[in-house]
């Protein structure tokens, strides 16, 4: 899915013009929620140094994508969180995300989502689908970006992620639309969903990322609209039409239960 030179993470300079991390935009968003304690003490500053210097990071040093969305939770639509996904591409079907309510290094870690082929979702019980979200209206609209990349590069990343799904879990509700949420991690995980409609985001939301990062997600719209051809119909496009009556299509997002009408 995502081709070899995505998975480049850190290098020395930015003449390796797809390396990801390394040479990203240094812009950044600070979290909105802190959660409560004392400040960390000398022992344990002199703990945490020792241990970058003696241990490795293991499977985070792999998590090398850096991926910008936004979720709704399924059962409660209205919440919304902007969403930092850090990522490791497994194989060609597969890939895993910890998730981040910024993109600082003193961002909140919030949840988890696994993204799968539409092959591989394809031979999921039908039982187990009702948990994966469509990723094309995400793609299409502009709204999902890869910060920090060429847009030669982020086209491409884009262009391998048509017709995916992702299956995600919010553990810790550290925004609320543009408010602070909760301050610790509190009641249970909530499966949440993608945007699939305009006008399902909350007022302000996406414009206040584009806003911080620089992004024009309606120009992004516009450059990706040759991806439409690629864009399969897909289940869950619909799964919110009901809360959001007013919302209004994406081009070339189809539900898999209405195309087959």
């Amino acid at each position: 899915m995502y081709p070899p030179a995505f998975r480049i993470a850190h290098v020395g300079t930015c003449a390796l013009s797809l390396a990801l991390a390394a040479c990203a935009d240094p812009r950044s968003s600070s979290p909105l929620a802190s959660p409560p304690g004392a400040p960390e003490r000398a022992r344990t500053n002199a703990l945490e140094a020792g241990a970058a210097i003696l241990q490795n990071n293991g499977p985070v040093a792999k998590l090398d994508i850096h991926l910008v969305g936004f979720h709704p939770m399924k059962d409660h639509p209205r919440q919304q969180m902007e969403a930092h996904h850090y990522c490791r591409q497994v194989n060609e079907d597969f890939a895993q995300c910890a998730l981040f309510d910024a993109e600082g290094e003193d961002a909140n870690l919030t949840g988890i989502e696994y993204i799968i082929s539409e092959r591989i979702f394809d031979e999921l019980p039908e039982e187990e689908r009702v948990y994966w979200h469509p990723h094309n209206g995400e793609i299409l609209s502009g709204q999902l970006v890869a910060p920090g990349i060429p847009g030669l590069a982020e086209k491409a990343l884009m262009r391998s992620k048509m017709n995916s799904y992702g299956k995600t879990w919010h553990t810790w509700h550290s925004r609320d639309g543009l408010r602070p949420g909760d301050a610790l991690p509190r009641g249970p995980a909530m499966l949440a969903w993608s945007f699939n409609r305009g006008g399902e985001a909350l007022p302000g939301l996406v414009e206040a990322r584009d806003r911080r990062m620089r992004i024009d997600s309606a120009s992004l719209a516009r450059k990706r609209s040759d991806l439409e051809p690629l864009a399969r119909p897909q289940e869950g496009v619909d799964a919110l039409r009901a809360h959001f009556p007013e919302a209004t299509p994406i081009h070339g997002v189809r539900d898999k239960a209405e195309a087959s009408r």
